[in-house]
């Protein structure tokens, strides 16, 4: 049966446990997929791409039927699924599995495709198109997301928010994170405020400079520190910046003590590591090992505590931390 992406308070898994969630809007997919699946649910969650499946269904269709006591209930999902993956879903579903729900992704798929037809068709799968954002379903999600964080803001500020995300909704996103955390430590937003916080060459410094640190370019860092004129509010981007990429970092850790194949590892992280970053990472990777990354994000945390309580040293602190740390 066919679901629109706004009636997702319509699900109930008790009933269903098939889902079919494709498109061209994957910054969508994905965020849907956290919201209304993963934090919904919290069971053990195990990720497949399409070809594993298909280069091992012995092994996949253990990992379903086998339940073990601790983790009775689970959530797969399987990445850039096509019409190759039909024959074993159907197979699936006549086992009459209840402890299992699987939810495919999957790019556009075009009507003629057997895959989505039988998403469509059968009365025990959901499948849920997502198309292209527009401007007003940019604006009610944003309107939503600000909503949710109890923010208030003009609707001319959010209309220049989508504008200078250039309508795109995993830039948007990004755009609302930063904006999110500045409006915790300074409850107040205008115009000027929203620009420079959006202003893409700004944030492009700062991501380039955690990248040099991190890559552990001392000269480069030093430059960046030395030729940028980072103010107090700067610091809170800075220092949740810092954070996110070392996650990031941690989590890639994760998945190579499982898995050695980084160019699949890179591929599917959310979001992933693009071509232009790759290299970058890899000699972060390098520099770096699980528990350097963990002590350093116990620093930054440290670190955010100290800049809320003292925001007339901040930017010495931060300044420090980059430079003990690019060496």
């Amino acid at each position: 049966m066919i679901l629109k992406n706004f009636e997702l308070n319509k699900i109930n898994f008790n009933t269903h446990k098939y889902f079919l969630l494709y498109g061209e809007n994957q910054a969508h997919i994905e965020d849907v997929l956290k919201k209304n699946f993963k934090n919904v649910l919290n069971i053990k969650e195990l990720k497949y791409d399409e070809n594993e499946i298909l280069n091992n269904q012995i092994n996949f269709f253990n990992e379903i039927l086998n339940s073990s006591f601790f983790d009775r209930e689970k959530l797969i999902i399987i990445t850039r699924t096509t019409d190759k993956i039909k024959d074993i879903i159907e197979e699936i579903l006549t086992k009459n599995i209840t402890d299992t729900i699987i939810v495919l992704l999957s790019s556009k798929l075009e009507k003629k495709s057997k895959l989505r037809s039988f998403f469509e068709k059968n009365i025990n799968s959901i499948c849920i198109p997502f198309y292209a954002d527009t401007d007003v379903t940019l604006i009610k999600y944003t309107q939503n997301y600000f909503r949710e964080k109890k923010i208030s803001i003009s609707q001319n500020n959010i209309n220049l928010i989508i504008r200078k995300s250039n309508s795109d909704r995993a830039s948007l996103l990004n755009e609302l994170e930063k904006i999110s955390i500045f409006y915790d430590y300074n409850k107040a937003l205008d115009e000027q405020t929203i620009l420079k916080l959006i202003t893409t060459s700004e944030n492009n410094n700062i991501s380039e400079l955690i990248d040099n640190c991190l890559g552990k370019n001392k000269f480069k860092t030093i430059n960046f520190l030395n030729d940028n004129s980072f103010n107090n509010e700067d610091c809170f981007i800075l220092v949740r910046s810092f954070l996110s990429k070392c996650k990031r970092l941690l989590r890639i850790y994760e998945k190579i003590a499982k898995n050695n194949d980084l160019e699949k590892i890179f591929s599917e992280l959310k979001p992933p590591i693009f071509w232009k970053d790759k290299e970058i990472v890899k000699k972060q990777l390098k520099n770096w090992n699980t528990n350097k990354i963990k002590k350093l994000i116990i620093e930054l945390n440290q670190t955010e505590i100290l800049i809320k309580k003292n925001p007339q040293i901040s930017i010495n602190l931060i300044r420090n931390l980059i430079l003990e740390n690019c060496y």
